[in-house]
């Protein structure tokens, strides 16, 4: 089995490929290298890519109990998804026009995955494919105007309706259709949060940078300009904008006191995530690790039919 470095003189991932054992030679060498040899190589690499297995649907289980091993519900997620087994979810159901700008998983919650799987069972038939992005590069790439404003952290809104209006549910977000349970998460979460007729409302306050447990780089990590109405495109924003205000909208967000961030900070975030990005481009059986801290992930626009699966854990 041949390990593949990819690229030159610039950052990617790093790729192993089958030598025609098919899903029993993936799984052989994940248990040669071990659970330790395995975190090891991806703190180093940041983003692993498993390519030329054929991994089927059939066959995907026994490689995702040792990539992710004890998986983790997709609790206080914000992405459209759907639940296809055991805390294994569509990849994203956000139309396939537009491009996913860079983000890490769950960034804006008290609690993240610490490592994604991402298995593409089906192609697109054009483009689709997953960006990652150095989150110290993503940094880095930021003007220090932009980084001293987000120094003091980001505040995020969520307005989540009892079953009908736009965006995702509260029973949608949590997993559930307790109020005692997710009142218990949000409690531990550190979170504040108010029941009204219409639904629930969360307010956070996070940090926009974070530091790796074990390198110890401090990335850019937040989803502020996914939350704010500069990110979704002149035409979703306006008509939002024309029948809600800002603090009304499904999510949004805000400098930790309360000082909206001006549209230009989210559309230097925006550009400079995908413009310093590597795109995974898929092809069917492929698996791809990264490191949900230091790595960014996205997506293209695509054409066609792709099914992209997803599965998180914190070990």
């Amino acid at each position: 089995m041949d390990t593949v470095e990819s690229g030159s003189g610039t950052w990617r991932p790093h790729e192993t490929a089958g030598d025609g054992a098919g899903t029993p030679g993936l799984v052989d060498w994940l248990d040669e290298l071990g659970p330790q040899g395995l975190a090891d190589l991806l703190t180093e690499r940041k983003a692993l890519v498993f390519r030329g297995f054929g991994v089927s649907p059939e066959a995907i289980e026994p490689v995702l109990a040792r990539l992710v091993p004890d998986r983790l519900p997709y609790v206080h997620g914000n992405s459209p998804r759907t639940k296809v087994g055991g805390n294994l979810y569509t990849s994203t159901e956000y139309p396939q026009k537009y491009t996913i700008s860079m983000h890490n998983e769950l960034s804006y919650a008290y609690r993240w995955p610490t490592r994604l799987t991402f298995y593409c069972e089906k192609a697109a038939e054009t483009g689709g494919a997953t960006p990652v992005l150095d989150g110290q590069l993503w940094l880095d790439a930021l003007d220090a105007e932009v980084r001293e404003a987000f120094a003091g952290g980001i505040r995020y809104v969520q307005n989540l309706h009892d079953g009908y209006g736009f965006g995702k549910s509260w029973q949608d977000t949590f997993e559930t259709d307790d109020r005692t349970a997710v009142e218990e998460f949000l409690r531990e979460s550190r979170a504040e949060w108010e029941w009204g007729t219409d639904g629930l409302r969360v307010i956070q306050v996070r940090p926009a940078t974070t530091k790796h447990p074990v390198t110890g780089a401090e990335v850019w990590f937040n989803q502020a300009d996914q939350w704010h109405p500069a990110g979704l495109g002149d035409e979703a924003s306006a008509e939002l904008y024309d029948i809600l205000t800002p603090d009304e909208f499904p999510q949004y967000v805000t400098l930790a006191d309360g000082t909206p961030i001006p549209d230009a900070y989210v559309e230097q975030i925006i550009s400079r995530g995908l413009e310093s990005a590597v795109d995974v481009d898929w092809r069917g059986g492929d698996v791809l690790l990264i490191d949900n801290v230091l790595l960014a992930h996205g997506r293209r626009p695509f054409e066609g039919t792709r099914r992209v699966l997803v599965a998180m854990s914190d070990t």
